[in-house]
């Protein structure tokens, strides 16, 4: 399956086609693939006359950045202090039961990715997680299937 690039050019004027915005443009890419493809990065790299090795090392080095495909929803369980003594790693547990994948998968029909993160500072909701840009404070376990309902429509 080939990847349409030509969405890059636009990206890479945008930031007047500037080495030193390699991040900014990295996360316009992935915001309109959900992900970074090879050839995606390869056409950056061409554009920008930067190696591809470093266009690689600063998307492997930064954990918003992905190499994968993303699901279509892709959420983030937090498991910085607050959420993890509310409980986040029971949530967690249950979307990798729900969703038959692990932390950092992606579901076969490419409708969710599980990811986890440090913390998304909404202490006072605890436990949290994200649906995309969505915001879900006071999680439970009985609460995971409702959640994830309301996106598979």
């Amino acid at each position: 399956m080939s990847i349409d690039i030509s969405p890059v050019n636009d990206i890479v004027k945008k930031w007047d086609v500037r080495k030193d915005f390699l991040i900014e443009i990295l996360q316009d890419v992935q915001d309109v693939y959900s992900y970074l493809p090879r050839e995606v990065l390869v056409e950056v790299s061409k554009t920008l006359g930067i190696p591809l090795n470093q266009v690689y090392e600063v998307a492997t080095y930064y954990k918003a950045f992905s190499l994968k495909p993303k699901g279509k929803h892709p959420i983030q369980v937090c498991l910085g202090t607050a959420c993890h003594v509310r409980g986040a790693k029971l949530v967690l547990d249950s979307l990798e039961r729900e969703l038959h994948i692990k932390e950092g998968e992606t579901t076969e029909d490419k409708l969710f990715s599980l990811d986890i993160a440090r913390c998304l500072g909404c202490c006072g909701i605890a436990p949290v997680l994200t649906v995309g840009k969505e915001v879900v404070g006071k999680v439970s376990q009985s609460k995971v299937p409702a959640i994830l309902k309301k996106y598979k429509k």
